[in-house]
């Protein structure tokens, strides 16, 4: 179970890393189809896509990365508190 757990966190922790320097690159770099860009956009979106349907916009800012980070932190809570 340990194994499991540990598994969780630093999925949780790695994809956490991986939105927030999406994040920031989108303000650097503004062309999504530069390799950097293009390999976060496709390890991100399975997780942003889903979230984007649900929460709206706001005006030009796409809170999304924050809620899926949120998200990610609370799994991750639970995964250590109850796991």
């Amino acid at each position: 179970m340990d194994i499991v757990r540990t598994f969780v966190l630093i999925f949780c922790q790695a994809l956490t890393l991986i939105i927030v320097a999406r994040a920031l690159l989108s303000w650097v770099v503004p062309n999504p189809y530069e390799q950097p860009m293009r390999f976060l956009h496709e390890i991100t979106e399975p997780v942003l896509a889903p979230l984007r349907r649900i929460i709206p916009r706001m005006g030009m800012i796409d809170i999304t990365p924050m809620v899926a980070i949120l998200i990610l932190q609370v799994v991750a809570w639970l995964v250590v508190a109850y796991g």
